[in-house]
């Protein structure tokens, strides 16, 4: 790993740089896939699964055989597992429901607000080397609670042209309308236009590589909405010498073990504890079965050393991680001011992996800067905010000078007249 002793400012931004590559290196490719399919639909789909996937898929939509089979495939003590976490997922997003506001804003005058359903959402999940059952559970388990009607999730075929089980097994038991064998680019173009057999949604979730990052990106052109820009995934931990570093090792490693282009990051107060935690980074790695993709993450990753607190915040900030692990002895002074991270896990026993899969909280979360403007997925995610207006003929005739003044003020005659009508008609 990569050792930093207090970084200047000035170079914080190079410091922190993360290794992916810019949306122009591969926005090409994208473009070029979204437009053969949205003209070739599922034969260009297949061409493409063949291409990336190196699979020949004939029947993209999962039937009910293969449901089934998922199902017996499965171990009742995983079944076990992901119904706990389901529970636990359900709670916390339950939990987020809002009640309609309403205010009488003048005599006459009644506003509210209500939450709706997005009617079409559609569900990205990776599979290839990780097969994420764990992100259905947090896209599909809100998305019912929000009441969308119709979940489509897309997931890409092994090599045998099927989806894993655990994804197929979690996805029937969270509700999910369709399921599709299709990944990459070609997933989120079928989602953007709809094909023969995929339908088109509203708002497309999920997290995947640069690519399907992009994609997504552009899928946003084509009136489509996304959750966020989710790309590789990548983890902060801030810790001092209250913490233990076998455990701060183990949290670096569960991430870095997600993709050769994620990022993990150490900041610590303390020369002693990164010494140790990177000793415990080497021994650690060598026990992984995905010790190969981890070596390569470790490789991109760094142990920042800095004086203070207050120089920890600021550099915690100005990177804005998607996971951030605070392991310190003054935990009120860093949370007061943790103002960009997707979510934060607190302390020695909160260890990443119960955000990423049963504690409750959702971990599809923004990566590569964007927790500085973006949420968390959550309810609302799925579900937009609608504003209701009812105007008595006493209410009308309470703003009605207020809005003919500021009409013609504006130069909008017809907008006055709406009103002028109205209040003659009073008279």
């Amino acid at each position: 790993m990569n050792k930093i002793y207090n970084p200047k400012k000035t170079d914080w931004k190079k410091v922190l740089q993360r290794p992916t590559q810019t949306v122009a290196d591969i926005e090409g490719t994208v473009n070029s896939v979204f437009l053969e399919i949205k003209d070739g639909g599922d034969k260009k789909v297949r061409e493409y699964t063949h291409k990336f996937d190196g699979v020949d898929v004939e029947d993209l939509l999962v039937g009910t055989a293969e449901l089934e089979e998922a199902r017996t495939l499965v171990s009742n003590d995983l079944k076990l597992a992901i119904e706990q976490a389901k529970d636990n997922i359900e709670k916390f997003h339950e939990a987020q429901r809002t009640n309609k506001v309403s205010v009488e804003t003048a005599d006459g005058v009644q506003c509210w607000q209500e939450k709706r359903p997005i009617q079409k959402v559609g569900l990205y999940i990776p599979g290839g080397t990780a097969p994420l059952f764990s992100t259905i559970l947090m896209l599909a388990v809100p998305a019912n609670i929000a009441g969308c009607k119709e979940i489509v999730l897309c997931s890409p075929p092994n090599k045998e042209g099927k989806i894993h089980p655990a994804i197929l097994y979690t996805a029937s038991l969270c509700g999910v309308t369709k399921i599709f064998k299709v990944g990459g680019i070609q997933a989120i173009a079928s989602l953007t236009f709809g094909t023969e057999t995929i339908p088109a949604v509203y708002k497309i979730f999920g997290p995947g590589n640069q690519f399907v990052t992009v994609a997504k990106q552009i899928a946003t052109k084509h009136g489509v909405a996304i959750d966020m820009p989710a790309g590789p995934s990548e983890l902060l931990v801030m810790a001092d010498d209250s913490a233990k570093a076998s455990f701060v090792a183990s949290d670096l490693l569960s991430q870095a073990e997600h993709g050769a282009d994620s990022q993990v990051i150490l900041v610590s107060t303390s020369k002693d504890l990164i010494d140790a935690v990177e000793a415990e980074v080497e021994q650690q790695i060598k026990l992984l079965p995905r010790k190969g993709i981890a070596e390569k993450a470790i490789a991109n990753s760094k142990l920042i050393y800095v004086e203070d607190g207050q120089t920890a915040v600021d550099i915690i900030n100005e990177y804005g991680p998607e996971h951030y692990i605070l392991c310190v002895e003054n935990e009120e002074f860093y949370l007061d001011q943790a103002y960009n991270a997707g979510s934060v896990f607190i302390g020695n026993f909160t260890p990443e992996s119960a955000g990423d899969y049963a504690s409750g909280t959702n971990h599809t979360l923004p990566t590569n800067g964007y927790a500085k403007q973006y949420s968390g997925v959550n309810l609302d995610s799925f579900m937009k905010s609608m504003t209701f207006q009812k105007i008595s003929e006493k209410g009308i005739q309470n703003i009605g000078n207020t809005i003919e003044l500021m009409a013609e003020a504006e130069g909008l005659q017809a907008h006055k007249n709406a009103v002028t009508l109205r209040l003659d008609s009073l008279k």
